[in-house]
């Protein structure tokens, strides 16, 4: 993380998010991890349904909260109170009871379309100065922060319509039983809640105003509370975080996010791959999943033939397999740069449609007079 760059304590970081989002959202309007406050064109906020003021397990959390974070107790209880249930969400945690056959294409052409491209565009027009200064600082390609601005809130205009105290509080106390993980799930959104109101407390912001996705992701890049915590930079230089209305310190923070997951400046995402018909173990090739495990020599000794770039690659690849639903799969070599993508989302599908949402941007902004 490159701490040259923030220039207030981590404990700071949701202060200006708490104080903007109140201006921009007064407090009966309420702000969605794939879309929060100031949102453009958004629909009517989510409302919640009874609040958590009369639940046990919620005040006893309060409490606990409280001594944990040396935070007040009365506050604390107060402001967990207000948090109101959002009946819907815990199905949107679930699996669906027949999953949908994975098809590549079809998913792609949600993200990689005329109009995100073309808001891309527009994006990396008016904020090229701060894109090339992101690249040139992190070794992040702009066209890979364009894709993730536009997969994620297409550059700002779909942040998300639940208020963030209420996502928060349905996944921390009402997390779906039947689901398969749903006690390390619910930790996980306990601990988000924790760093959330921990931050409001801290810096007197109103927790009642920032709205997000369901799951209570924040800002263009859908930040959760604890990545607005590592990895959000002021890199507008303003003397404040704003990820909301800041495309600088969205891009900055993007940028900052993978830098610290590993990035390495230069390296490609990923090569075309073809198989050798007669020697190809794709099963073992697979085994790993997306993590690069294999070298160029024991990629290829198992049947994988790469082009010459490829061939040159330093350091290790994983064979990506992408489902077409009825359809012959699609295939590319990750590399160690692919797999920082996943660690925004994991899946390999959101990777590459990120990587193909910015390279489209790129290609339509090079095509311009």
């Amino acid at each position: 993380m490159s701490m040259h760059l923030l220039t207030r304590p981590a404990t700071l970081l949701l202060a200006a998010l708490l104080a903007t989002s109140a201006q921009a959202a007064p407090p009966h309007k309420k702000a969605h991890k794939a879309r929060p406050a100031a949102s453009k064109g958004r629909d009517a906020p989510v409302q919640g349904t009874l609040p958590y003021a009369g639940r046990a397990d919620a005040m006893a959390f309060a409490d606990e909260l409280a001594d944990r974070r040396q935070l007040d107790r009365g506050w604390t209880r107060r402001v967990l109170g207000q948090a109101r249930l959002l009946p819907g969400v815990p199905r949107l945690m679930l699996p669906p009871a027949t999953p949908a056959a994975k098809n590549w294409q079809a998913y792609r052409s949600r993200f990689v379309e005329p109009l995100r491209i073309a808001a891309g565009v527009r994006f990396w027009d008016e904020h090229a100065g701060a894109l090339a200064k992101a690249e040139a600082e992190y070794g992040v390609p702009a066209e890979v922060i364009v894709g993730i601005l536009g997969v994620e809130t297409i550059y700002g205009q779909q942040m998300g319509r639940y208020r963030v105290l209420d996502a928060l509080a349905t996944l921390a106390f009402d997390f779906p039983a039947e689901h398969p993980r749903a006690g390390e799930r619910q930790a996980y959104f306990r601990s988000e809640l924790e760093q959330f109101l921990s931050q409001v407390w801290r810096n007197g912001g109103d927790a009642q105003a920032p709205l997000g996705s369901y799951a209570g992701a924040m800002g263009m890049p859908q930040f959760m509370p604890s990545s607005w915590n590592r990895y959000a930079v002021d890199f507008d230089g303003d003397g404040r975080i704003d990820l909301f209305h800041s495309a600088d310190d969205a891009i900055g923070s993007v940028a900052n996010y993978f830098k610290s997951y590993g990035w390495q400046t230069g390296m490609p995402t990923h090569y075309p791959v073809h198989f050798d018909p007669q020697h190809t173990d794709k099963e073992a090739l697979l085994l790993p999943d997306i993590l690069p495990t294999f070298s160029v020599a024991s990629f290829t000794a198992k049947g994988a033939l790469l082009d010459e770039a490829g061939l040159r690659h330093p350091g290790q690849l994983a064979l990506i397999e992408l489902q077409n639903g009825g359809a012959e799969p699609s295939y590319i070599a990750g590399t160690e740069n692919f797999y920082v993508i996943t660690r925004y989302n994991w899946s390999s599908y959101y990777a590459l449609a990120v990587i193909e949402l910015g390279q489209a941007a790129a290609a339509a902004r090079d095509r311009k007079p």
